[in-house]
């Protein structure tokens, strides 16, 4: 074994995910304690809003979102031993995931919306990728859409999951009259419980905002922020349109599983677009996606034996918008 196949090996195995983890917690350690604000998102769903972190600030809350950003990347690593939608033994994705949220050290401060998006999403796919073909998943269809109409209460962002699993649901071919009324009562049955209760009534409804990145503010953060979220989703869809060509050729459960994680992708890329002051409630879930972008690359095009050089690029990237981010006002 030559010296760049034993680099990319490490990339692939379990010590550089364990080193990426540290780099997260570090970067959240180092940001916490030179007082860097953290972002406030003003997130507001078709019944109810909030004002910044769900915890509020301080250790509390940091350390309670690096945990659960830490959380998601080991359950993906579970949904892929069993699923194995990036088909090689690897554990690049989840440590990519972790770099790529190091990249904006204000975002881990707090524990918001987009770290529970993102923890969401890790866990639904587990049962959606289980009810491949199985003609009595209406059980897992009802739980998903209730979670993700619950959590659309809260936050549109949610919403925005809808159309990936009605589309993941349909390519599992599971998607029937019982799963499409499964569906229908999943969506319904929080808003009726919240309105049957009392806790909101029609008149309470929000309509979505846009607020497109045509008209950012000309502030240093947010335009680090966008230049970041132009980044990652370019390298994302670039990744995905490249390794598509070859997970195409998959059998058609495997590629069932790689599309919904693309069409994600593409969800949460329009919705940055679509509304900027809340990018980084999508930046968690679009560096996860793009993380298994990155992931499959590496796994799928063995041949090119200097595939690692991106690799460093990537670590040099992050690390360059976390240290950018950390000297700013």
């Amino acid at each position: 074994m030559t010296t760049r196949d034993r680099i990319n090996e490490y990339f692939n195995g379990r010590p550089f995910m364990l080193l990426s983890a540290l780099v997260l917690v570090a970067v959240a350690v180092v940001a916490l304690s030179m007082g860097v604000k953290p972002i406030q998102v003003q997130g507001s769903g078709f019944f109810f809003q909030h004002q910044g972190s769900l915890m509020g600030e301080g250790g509390l809350s940091t350390v309670v979102n690096v945990s659960c950003l830490l959380i998601t990347g080991f359950i993906m690593l579970a949904v892929n031993k069993v699923f194995n939608y990036v088909r090689s033994v690897t554990h690049l994705f989840v440590s990519a995931f972790f770099l790529l949220q190091a990249a904006h050290p204000a975002a881990l401060l707090t524990f918001n919306v987009g770290t529970l998006m993102c923890l969401v999403t890790a866990l639904t796919l587990l049962p959606m990728y289980a009810s491949y073909q199985d003609h009595h998943a209406q059980r897992s269809i009802f739980l998903i859409f209730a979670m993700l109409t619950a959590g659309g209460m809260f936050h549109y962002g949610f919403l925005m999951l809808i159309p990936a699993y009605l589309l993941g649901f349909i390519n599992m071919r599971v998607f029937d009259l019982k799963g499409f009324c499964a569906m229908l009562i999943g969506v319904v049955t929080p808003i009726w419980i919240v309105m049957g209760l009392g806790f909101a009534k029609p008149a309470d409804f929000v309509p979505p905002q846009v607020y497109g990145i045509w008209t950012m503010p000309n502030q240093a953060q947010v335009h680090l922020l966008a230049a970041l979220g132009l980044a990652t989703a370019s390298l994302g869809i670039i990744l995905a349109v490249m390794n598509l060509f070859t997970i195409m050729n998959y059998r058609m459960q495997t590629r069932v599983y790689n599309i919904t994680l693309v069409i994600i992708l593409v969800l949460m890329t329009i919705a940055m677009c679509l509304n900027y002051r809340d990018m980084t409630v999508y930046m968690p879930l679009l560096n996860l996606m793009v993380a298994v972008q990155v992931a499959q690359a590496h796994t799928l095009h063995t041949a090119n034996s200097r595939r690692h050089v991106f690799l460093f690029l990537l670590i040099a990237v992050c690390l360059g918008f976390a240290a950018t981010s950390l000297m700013m006002p």
